[in-house]
């Protein structure tokens, strides 16, 4: 064996050379031929690497290129077909047949505008390019300007295939299927192997339910050509229509050699999983397609129904609005486009969505029973009950047999407040389907949420004569006999419900909370974990007994029994949902953020995990990342003012005013009364300057929430921007008249001392602190009028008080660092290490530390690192003046005067209303004379 396996090799080395070396010897001309041998065959694999092979003989040949591209549109591979017919074009092929190449590709990849634009106009095509230009208006529905280019092409050439078969299609689309089909046959008995004809054939039989004929004229097509990835194609697309999935996947299969990267055949395969009931395969088999080519509208409107069934009803809103920005009038796209905006909870924009088909009576809105059905839930959750009632009524009319219907309006009526009438609707709905529990359950739960127990009792009864097995019925008896006060009975029913189906969990959780409402805990927790060590994976369950942990305390309980929820789908979202939001409430913060990342990757657009991704991101420290995040929930909710507000806020506290400013006025587009959006606005115009603008904000507030304290707080802020603390402090007063509270006590202080009233504001402050003395905020604003006026060992003792009760409070210890510097106390740079340990890259913190370390540097290395966490604070906050004057003064220490001088003379420049003004004119007249 070895020797002839040697001897193999031997002649592959000797023959595959002398192969190679035949191919390279034929010329251009020689290869052309071959391969136009090859397609005549249906060998388009060999025809194409022939041609290969005819291009590297020759590049510069347009017959080559134009061959090519042929082959290639009928393979079906539209997009190489469009780059060798353009190839052609450059080289100087004739001008009418490279343009009708050019088309059909275009068209082939669903791209018909692009078809028409690149091609030249109307009026100027002949040939072959008149019935190219005619599919691509027939394909967006411009009916006459086809007809008139397929009749132009009749006209010169009366056997056209191509432009015979627009006139069956026309004729089809008139509803003239038999005259479709004439055409069709006039070209096959002319040509019998006509492969177009064929397709054309074949598309009519399947449209017109005759599946299994069409898949025999398939299979003719591919005898003649096997290479012929539209037919494979095609023959998936009628297996999947008539559920035969094995064949489906066989033909794409095949397809796929073909065409690797065929749109169409993903876009197939996409279908199929859809179709089989894989739709997660199905998305991602969408993925790929829209990743290349995002309009190609039947992907587009595929991926909007898959990204429904998921759940993404954010995803699939997107999808249904750019399918029906193309074709307004689809209304299969707009009734998802409803449903997926009720998923997401956005009634009102599902009622927008279906409203150009109600406009009228011609609309056929109101010859669809569904789509009225869709406009009564959509009415229903956006509490118009009236027009839900008229909504499902109309449906019930055009659908008098519809339980579901009935049952639609019978609830509509209820929330209305015509109870009768809503009772009698439910009960007309049983009437229609005894054999459906549906319409029966929801008249008992009506009945018992109306508190009517006797009917709903006799409702029960009357339900079990007929399904005395159904394990919903005994839960409802169960729950009867509770209203009634008979919790024996209760008990018993309840029970029998599980003996009928052991994982019924509605029964188990009834059961749990009729212990609790007796006051037995501990029966409730056994009674769950009965359940639960009969139905392990059962999520509900594991839920509920983490629910019972937490409200005893047993946190670590709770924390288990969340964990064993999440593992039992580790790809779920809900149960993860859960763990998370448990592992940041009991401070297991790394956790949360690497669950929240893993189970990201699989659900990159989920509202919820991103939303606990950035709080776990937060909770981390790791802003930058939250705040990109809270972008990433942005779009994902383009109508949530909260998740912008998100945005906004994490904007400001990276210092990017300018973001904040943008994702505020999105706030307020979305959700024009926002107060804490319009004073977070107005405190941006105040920083920047635009205190007038400020002003306008805070009328508005006053004059929308006249009672609310906000609009007058902040009318009192933006005046003490301006130094008007007089009429600051009246402003405040009145605030804190309508909601007292430690921010506008302090507030109210500084107004006071700023108009030089210090007496007072120190007995105003001193009584707040009598009547709360557990404010610890302002017991540390109280040390910062201290320091302010020179009191250090008071403010210290008193930061040190506050500090025993946040002992991790950096604002705390970053004041304690200071007065502890002015003291000449040793503990200062500990406090000031200890304060930006926790505060991370807080400009002021930093600068606390940083001039600590420049004052008490003993040698150059904290020096040196005092001045570039100097620089770094600087960086982030440019216009924070204390902060410039002590890079300044560091500067000069580490022997840079120029740099200090430079820095001093920019501060020298501006307002010098501040605490080191005094300094700063000194150090600067210093650095001067030398």
């Amino acid at each position: 064996m070895p020797a002839f396996l040697s001897t193999s090799r031997l002649l592959c080395t000797l023959v595959l050379p002398i192969l190679l070396a035949a191919c390279q010897s034929e010329s251009g001309a020689e290869l052309r031929a071959r391969a136009r041998q090859f397609r005549q065959h249906g060998d388009q694999r060999s025809a194409v690497i022939t041609l290969k092979n005819a291009v590297a003989a020759e590049p510069g040949n347009a017959e080559t290129r134009y061959l090519l591209a042929a082959t290639y549109l009928e393979t079906g591979d539209g997009m190489t077909a469009e780059k060798e017919a353009r190839q052609a074009l450059n080289l100087g092929y004739a001008k009418e047949a490279a343009l009708a190449l050019l088309a059909k590709s275009l068209t082939l990849q669903a791209e018909f505008q692009r078809a028409l634009d690149d091609t030249g106009k109307d009026g100027d095509a002949a040939g072959g390019l008149l019935a190219a230009r005619a599919d691509a208006w027939l394909a967006l529905d411009k009916q006459d300007r086809a007809r008139a280019l397929y009749e132009r092409a009749l006209q010169a050439r009366p056997f056209d295939a191509a432009a015979m078969i627009g006139m069956g299609r026309l004729a089809y689309l008139n509803g003239d299927p038999d005259g479709a089909g004439a055409w069709a046959e006039r070209i096959l008995a002319r040509e019998p192997a006509q492969i177009d004809a064929l397709m054309f054939k074949a598309e009519l039989l399947r449209a017109g339910d005759q599946g299994r004929r069409a898949l025999d004229i398939y299979d003719q097509v591919l005898k003649l050509q096997p290479q012929h990835r539209s037919a494979h194609v095609e023959k998936a697309y009628t297996a999947i229509g008539l559920g035969r999935y094995d064949m489906a996947q066989a033909e794409l299969d095949a397809a796929l050699k073909l065409a690797p990267g065929s749109v169409l055949v993903a876009y197939t395969q996409g279908l199929l999983d859809y179709s089989r009931g894989r739709t997660q395969a199905a998305h991602d088999a969408l993925l790929k397609v829209l990743r290349v080519a995002p309009e190609h509208m039947p992907s587009v409107l595929l991926a909007g129904v898959v990204n429904y069934r998921l759940g993404s009803y954010y995803l699939a809103e997107h999808h249904f609005r750019h399918y029906l920005e193309r074709n307004p009038d689809n209304l299969y796209a707009r009734k998802m486009l409803a449903s997926s905006l009720l998923g997401s909870g956005h009634s009102q924009e599902a009622r927008e969505a279906l409203e150009p088909m109600l406009l009228t009576p011609q609309a056929s809105g109101f010859g669809d029973a569904q789509l009225l059905a869709l406009a009564g839930e959509s009415s229903m959750r956006a509490r118009d009950f009236a027009r839900a009632a008229d909504m499902f009524e109309k449906a019930s009319e055009l659908d008098p047999g519809s339980s579901s219907l009935r049952t639609s309006l019978g609830l509509s009526r209820l929330e209305k407040g015509d109870t009768a009438r809503a009772l009698r609707e439910l009960q007309a709905a049983v009437e229609l389907d005894r054999a459906s529990l549906d319409a029966a359950v929801t008249l008992i739960r009506t009945e018992l949420r109306l508190r009517q127990f006797d009917a709903a009792g006799q409702a029960v009864q009357a339900l079990e004569r007929v399904k005395p097995n159904e394990p919903v019925v005994q839960e409802l008896k169960g729950l009867v006999a509770i209203a009634r006060h008979d919790p024996g009975a209760a008990r018993a029913s309840l029970q029998r419900a599980l003996v009928l189906d052991p994982a019924y969990f509605a029964a188990a959780a009834d059961l749990a909370q009729l212990a609790l409402d007796e006051k037995h805990p501990g029966l409730a927790r056994t009674l769950m974990l009965d359940f639960q060590a009969r139905n392990p994976a059962s999520v509900p369950a594991l839920t509920m007994l983490a629910s019972l942990a937490d409200a005893t305390g047993r946190q670590d309980e709770a924390t288990r029994w969340l964990e064993q929820a999440a593992a039992v789908d580790p790809n779920a979202v809900g149960p993860a949902v859960n763990l998370i939001g448990q592992y940041l409430r009991t401070g297991r913060q790394e956790k949360a953020l690497n669950l929240a990342r893993t189970l990201q990757v699989g659900h990159p657009d989920n509202p919820d995990l991103l939303d606990l991704l950035g709080k776990s991101q937060l909770a981390n420290g790791e802003r930058s990342e939250a705040l990109e995040t809270y972008r990433k929930l942005s779009l994902a909710l383009p109508r949530s003012a909260q998740a912008l507000m998100q945005v906004a806020a994490l904007s400001l506290v990276q210092n990017l005013p300018a973001q904040a400013e943008d994702a505020l006025k999105g706030v307020l587009a979305i959700q024009p009364d926002f107060p804490s959006a319009q004073v977070a606005l107005a405190e941006i115009y105040v920083r920047k300057g635009s205190r007038d603008l400020a002003l306008l904000v805070a009328d508005q507030l006053q004059r929308r929430h006249p009672e609310a304290a906000a609009g007058y707080q902040l009318q009192g802020d933006i005046l003490m921007s301006k130094r008007q603390s007089a009429e600051a402090l009246a402003l405040y007063e009145r605030a804190f008249q309508l909601k007292p509270g430690t921010e506008l006590a302090i507030k109210i202080d500084d107004a006071l001392r700023q108009s030089g009233r210090v007496p007072e504001a120190g007995g105003r402050l001193e009584r707040w602190l009598a009547a709360h003395p557990d404010d610890v905020r302002a017991l540390a604003y109280k040390a910062q009028t201290l320091m302010a006026a020179g009191e250090f060992r008071q403010a210290a003792g008193q930061l040190e008080a506050v500090l025993k009760r946040q002992p991790d409070n950096p604002v705390v210890l970053n004041n304690l660092a200071l007065a502890y510097q002015e003291l000449g106390d040793t503990r200062a740079q500990a406090t000031a290490e200890a304060a930006y340990l926790r505060a991370g890259e807080q400009p002021d913190v930093m600068d606390t530390l940083a001039w600590i370390l420049v004052e008490n540097g003993a040698g150059s290395a904290e020096r040196e690192r005092g001045l570039a966490l100097l620089r770094k604070a600087h960086l982030l906050a440019p216009k924070a003046r204390d902060v410039r004057y002590h890079l300044a003064a560091a500067l000069a220490k580490n022997g840079d005067r120029a740099g200090a001088r430079k820095e001093l003379e920019a501060l020298a420049a501006g307002d010098m209303r501040f605490a080191q003004a005094a300094q700063v004119r000194g150090l600067l007249a210093a650095l001067r004379r030398d």
